[in-house]
């Protein structure tokens, strides 16, 4: 039996088909805003890759944010999508949370902290941070300054990774227990665990009502295209 993993929180487009708690079949593009125009194909490679695929597929787990506004609705309203046209349940995995346990997975050997950040804007970061055995510190949106996370530095390694960190590196770096790792790429992959073990105690979100975690309000912008009156 098989879970569909669609991951839309961040620049990266990512989905996996899981099955026995391996991945089966992965797709993935880092093509900036190729949500809309990618995920719908990768869906549709990925249910008509075999006869059996539909028939064993037994729910849908989405990354819940917080992150991108845009990919979040695209995410989340394609998983309802297919949770309702066959009749299977919907799972969420935090995404925060998802970069965390995809990072101790991919870095086994590894007994530090991670703090997972996505970037939102200027110096701000969606942040939270981990230990192998869960939460240390709860998901918030952060003004990066120096010192902010000396408290956890002073006693652990601290990993940071996400498409936020990078801007981070020049304040947080000087720390002598933060370590940056510019090759981690966030992947639908990381919420097999989370996945099957929700899909087991029956956490299932009621598909009809279920919202994204945005964490912060989305603010539409009037139109800077010249030519355009504004009111």
């Amino acid at each position: 039996m098989s879970i569909l993993l669609i991951e839309t929180a961040t620049p990266i487009c990512s989905i996996a088909l899981e099955n026995n708690g391996a991945i089966a079949i992965e797709r993935h593009s880092d093509q900036p805003n190729a949500h809309s125009s990618k995920l719908a194909v990768f869906i549709d490679e990925i249910l008509n890759s075999s006869d059996s695929v539909r028939k064993e597929l037994e729910a849908v787990c989405v990354s819940s944010g917080p992150g991108s506004y845009t990919g979040l609705r695209i995410g989340v309203s394609s998983a309802k999508g297919l949770c309702y046209a066959l009749g299977i349940p919907l799972i969420s995995v935090p995404t925060l949370q998802n970069m965390a346990s995809q990072y101790f997975e991919e870095h086994k050997d590894y007994q530090g902290l991670v703090c997972p950040m996505i970037d939102a804007r200027r110096m701000e970061c969606y942040t939270a941070i981990y230990s192998r055995e869960g939460g240390v510190k709860e998901t918030t949106a952060e003004v990066i300054e120096s010192g902010i996370y000396d408290k956890w530095l002073n006693a652990n390694i601290v990993t940071f990774v996400g498409d936020g960190a990078d801007k981070t590196k020049p304040l947080l770096s000087v720390h002598p227990n933060a370590l940056y790792d510019s090759e981690f790429r966030i992947s639908a992959a990381g919420m097999i665990k989370t996945a099957r073990e929700k899909l087991a105690k029956g956490e299932v979100e009621d598909t009809a009502y279920f919202e994204p975690f945005y964490l912060k309000d989305f603010v539409a912008k009037k139109s800077e295209v010249h030519g355009l009156r504004r009111n």
